[in-house]
């Protein structure tokens, strides 16, 4: 088409267990510690996440359906698993096509869509925009305590630094 779009995602990842982590490839969970996590209710499995696709690409509704469900293989390329409990949302909304959203009443508007046939891409933007995002939101927190006393520490960032060094070979 010769246009460039862009896709990014945002998260909300309070899911997934240490042992599990994987970045960029590199299983760095069997070597993390489970920290002393507190927690007021016991749960059966470890979080939800909610992700939002967002693009300027122009899609149709069936087509952003199609993103939001290719958002899960982000979260498992980070060594995240769908349980049982999980209450994981991910939606997709693109900015385009404004004007025909905007089109005055009793007015025919036409709106711009990107072909089936050339939307791989795009489900390949998806996965690497989610698991970015959701390396992004893991290694920038700080530990946090949230209601009813609830403890989380951050992961070792020190130690992730190293040992994903060590594994690149620098």
């Amino acid at each position: 088409h010769g246009r460039r779009y862009t896709v990014g995602a945002f998260v909300q990842a309070n899911f997934g267990k240490r042992s599990n982590f994987v970045i960029r490839g590199l299983r760095a969970g069997p070597d993390l510690v489970e920290p002393a996590i507190r927690e007021s209710t016991p749960r059966a499995e470890k979080g939800s996440i909610i992700g939002i696709v967002a693009t300027d690409a122009p899609f149709m509704p069936h087509q952003l359906k199609r993103l939001a469900r290719r958002a899960p293989l982000g979260v498992a390329m980070t060594g995240g698993f769908g349980y049982h409990s999980s209450g994981d949302i991910f939606l997709a909304f693109s900015t385009a096509n404004r004007e025909a959203a905007l089109a005055p009443s009793g007015r025919i508007a036409s709106a711009d869509f990107i072909p089936d046939t050339d939307i791989d891409p795009f489900f390949d933007a998806v996965i690497e925009s989610v698991e970015e995002a959701i390396l992004n939101a893991l290694v920038a927190n700080d530990d946090m305590t949230g209601r009813d006393g609830n403890f989380v520490p951050a992961l070792p960032k020190a130690w992730l630094k190293g040992n994903f060094r060590a594994s690149q070979g620098k």
